[in-house]
């Protein structure tokens, strides 16, 4: 980066950040970033990668080891949490069971001694903005669980936080509710203009939300960017793999990433040459171009095709698309891959577990991991 350009305001700056516990390597690990003011960042990653924990060092709830944060350029590594300008939202909503949703809002105000029609004003204002103020005198078990969640980002507001910390939100909720209300999180961000930052564990949800993502791994950042630069253009073999959007597969000179919607799929007959050319069907994008075919020799053209043999393991209907899973054939042995087919594409030519198929793809869709 040109040193002369100013770097964007950030909200968010971790500075080393690190955090160790009695025994093992550290949960997060020396770990450099920044947030920028007013978009939402989404840590994802596998179950103990330091997503977590990293949320929990920012909102105070847990003691930094060494390294700085910084929110809007004021140190805040040492100050308690009500002090800091966050606010968090729990994975279980945390919201008192005797209390109704009105209360449950008013709560931190009433603990600063905010005389009660004060609070409750302010609180009442906050519930009709997520859409709750006909059902403020409810208690949580009298709420669905999408409504539970409108209450605990009303509480989490009331504070007036400069960052909004969300710890996996929506993993409680039912798959139809989840969509609904990662939709709703959006406009809210939107309308607020906060900055948020969400930790999740799915990557669906981390690419339908971000405007940054951040990817960790055993307690580092494997890769920062859009949702667009991480599935396309993935860093490191992990992020390719845990992606869902790519195969690794291993070549004489290498290892190469192939996203799974790019590759081609072919039954494999006796009389089909080498690079499974013959009555191959494109695993291709729905909505893209479709797949030029290689030039026979291959040699320097950049649509020539690699190809390997592979047993069809798994056959999955998704709606759009169906899922098939190979074991392919690689310089290291069985690799498992994954192949999208329209399904269109497929209605033509099923495919059935335990069959044999050529396995391909071309230069261009290549990525070396």
């Amino acid at each position: 980066m040109d040193a002369a350009l100013p770097l964007a305001p950030a909200a968010v700056e971790l500075v080393s950040l690190t955090k160790r516990y009695a025994q093992g390597a550290p949960a997060v690990d020396n770990i450099n970033l920044r947030i920028a003011s007013g978009s939402y960042c989404c840590l994802l990653g596998p179950s103990g990668c330091g997503k977590s924990t990293t949320l929990r060092m920012i909102a105070g709830h847990e003691t930094v080891s060494s390294g700085d944060i910084l929110l809007e350029n004021r140190n805040i590594t040492s100050l308690p949490a009500a002090a800091r300008g966050t606010a968090m939202m729990f994975q279980s909503f945390a919201l008192f069971p005797h209390l109704s949703a009105l209360d449950n809002v008013a709560f931190s105000l009433k603990m600063k001694g905010v005389a009660k029609a004060s609070r409750h004003k302010q609180a009442q204002d906050l519930l009709e903005r997520v859409a709750m103020g006909h059902l403020a005198q409810r208690k949580p078990g009298e709420l669905s669980g999408g409504q539970q969640q409108r209450v605990a980002l009303a509480r989490a507001l009331i504070t007036q936080p400069r960052v909004l910390l969300l710890d996996e939100p929506l993993s409680a909720l039912d798959p139809f509710l989840r969509i609904q209300m990662r939709a709703e999180l959006r406009r809210w961000q939107k309308e607020l203009g906060l900055t948020f930052i969400h930790v999740t564990h799915s990557q669906e949800e981390a690419m339908a939300l971000a405007d940054t993502m951040v990817v960790m791994n055993q307690g580092l950042i494997e890769q920062v960017g859009s949702p667009h630069e991480i599935y396309n253009a993935p860093a490191t073999e992990f992020i390719a793999r845990f992606m869902g959007g790519h195969n690794v597969i291993s070549t004489g000179s290498g290892k190469i990433a192939v996203r799974n919607d790019h590759m081609l799929i072919a039954p494999a007959e006796p009389s089909a040459p080498a690079t499974g050319i013959a009555g191959m069907g494109a695993a291709g994008r729905s909505d893209g171009p479709p797949l030029a075919r290689p030039a026979p020799s291959g040699g320097s053209d950049v649509h020539a095709v690699t190809s390997v043999g592979a047993i069809v393991t798994d056959v999955e209907y998704q709606g759009t698309y169906v899922l098939l899973g190979l074991d392919a054939s690689t310089a290291t042995g069985p690799t498992g891959v994954s192949v999208m087919l329209p399904e269109a594409k497929f209605a033509q030519r099923p495919y059935a577990m335990g069959e044999s198929v050529h396995l391909s793809w071309h230069a261009a869709h290549a990525l070396r991991a």
